[in-house]
């Protein structure tokens, strides 16, 4: 009698099912409200309206539109559809998109996974902070990376090679940090073609949404407060650091000097680099550092970080590092209400998890990587 055999994607499809299906549960008794999205929802209706882009908040936590006009015109599309089905469908696509990430950190550091590990880790990743957000709230995170690093990670010479990156930061601005990455790596043609897709996103959006584009240019862009307290414990930047260990909600140049120390040493950093996944994963930190708002869902780039860690054979520093991803210690700290700017000395490094860790990593992290034989995507092309 012919004894059978299981496929080794038969437990990694029954781990992705697993964890999916928890997932919906949770979502399921917390009532998946997925505010984002339905600000991305309201945006659209407000192009296909012609009322006000900037001038309506949604949700019972009142918020506005914080992306670009030409972020909008793609939200168009979400206006169409009931919000029950749009949820689903967008939920669906985050799932998909975070599977897409997991691959594309696997490429990012030429380690391509099988089907199998793939379905596992990204059965596993659902459960990262800044992932498990991301899909709670119905937020962009997933694709504006993925877009980015797709872009990224192309062989050197790849037809468009930059156009992706700029499109993701015509989306959301913050991408276009790698525009500088690309030309302190001597690689202008990339750099220039990012640039040039980004402004043409904003030509766009000029044209198609003329009042709302120079609204957004000219005033809104510049209200930081517009998207929410800086120094609540859900901001994880530089700034909400300085402001919760201060007690000052507008720390001023008390987080903007160490902010301009930590771009100008991370960029630095990144164009020394041996490795294109060294240089591309300090970029995306130092971006994260810098930027006065950077929410514990912005934070997705853990995903490649931990691609490249566990790549390099450093277990113990994934696994510490999937820990303080997983382990939700900002919640965990008083913050309700104004608590954030009263934690105790031993509350502010929990209250700033992934600072601390990305800080605490990334000198040791240059110098381990720069001494590992693995290839770099340049040198394989892959």
């Amino acid at each position: 009698m012919r004894k059978r055999t299981v496929t080794p994607r038969l437990p990694a499809l029954i781990l992705l099912a697993l964890s999916l299906a928890s997932f919906a549960t949770l979502c399921a008794l917390r009532g998946a409200p997925m505010a984002d999205l339905l600000v991305y929802r309201a945006e659209g209706a407000a192009v296909l309206h012609g009322t006000d882009l900037y001038g309506f908040t949604v949700t019972r936590w009142r918020l506005p539109a914080t992306y670009p006009p030409f972020a909008a015109l793609l939200f168009v599309p979400a206006a169409w559809l009931p919000v029950p089905a749009l949820k689903a469908a967008v939920l669906a696509a985050n799932v998909l998109l975070l599977a897409a990430l997991v691959a594309l950190s696997a490429r990012l550091v030429s380690r391509p996974l099988r089907p199998a590990p793939l379905c596992a880790a990204t059965a596993l990743a659902l459960w990262l902070e800044p992932v498990f957000q991301t899909l709670l709230y119905g937020q962009v995170n997933l694709a504006v990376t993925c877009l980015t690093l797709w872009d990224l990670t192309r062989p050197p010479g790849a037809r468009a090679k930059g156009l992706a990156l700029g499109v993701a930061a015509g989306i959301k601005l913050t991408p276009a940090v790698f525009v500088v990455y690309l030309l302190l790596r001597g690689r202008r043609r990339e750099a220039a073609t990012a640039a040039a897709a980004c402004a043409g996103t904003v030509l766009l959006g000029a044209v198609l949404l003329p009042s709302a584009s120079a609204d957004f240019f000219t005033r809104r862009l510049w209200e930081t407060g517009r998207v929410g307290k800086a120094w609540i414990v859900d901001n994880q930047s530089l700034r909400g650091v300085v402001a919760r260990l201060l007690g000052d909600p507008a720390p001023g140049l008390a987080w903007l000097l160490p902010a301009a120390a930590v771009t100008v040493a991370g960029l630095t950093l990144a164009a020394r680099a041996r490795r294109d996944s060294h240089g591309v994963l300090l970029t995306a930190f130092t971006a994260l550092l810098a930027c006065p708002i950077s929410w514990t869902h912005h934070w997705v780039w853990c995903v490649p970080l931990l691609a490249s860690l566990l790549a390099q054979g450093h277990i113990r520093t994934g696994a510490l590092t999937a820990l303080v991803f997983t382990a939700r210690t900002m919640w965990l700290v008083p913050h309700a209400g104004g608590l954030d700017l009263e934690l105790s000395w031993w509350q502010q490094p929990l209250a700033a998890a992934y600072p601390v860790l990305v800080l605490g990593l990334a000198v040791p992290y240059d110098s381990m990587i720069s001494r590992c034989p693995t290839l770099s995507t340049e040198q394989t092309g892959t």
